[in-house]
């Protein structure tokens, strides 16, 4: 597995990559940071932890108003892997703060 060092609201990450999906991953890291910038640069929440959590939900929000993936529409991200990989992150640091 490939790691790749990506940047979330400033802070640096090293995520594991499965070979081909590079790309996949950037485009993720990118979108949950402009959403995690847009929750704070809004000003009203200001920890890093509570910016993650608002940022997941909002995301996980936009893929459920896409509907279930069916095989004219693939889902573009995998909910469960992204999941993994947040965990192990925050395993090796423990909080976002």
């Amino acid at each position: 597995m490939k790691q790749i060092e990506v940047s979330i609201l400033g802070q640096a990450y090293v995520l594991g990559c499965p070979e081909g999906g590079e790309s996949l991953l950037r485009d993720a890291v990118a979108a949950v940071d402009r959403e995690m910038v847009g929750i704070r640069d809004a000003g009203k929440v200001k920890a890093r932890e509570r910016i993650a959590v608002l940022a997941a939900l909002n995301l996980a929000y936009q893929l459920a108003e896409r509907g279930p993936a069916t095989p004219e529409t693939p889902a573009e991200v995998d909910i469960d892997a992204l999941i993994r990989r947040v965990d192990a992150v925050l395993g090796s640091d423990g909080q976002l703060l």
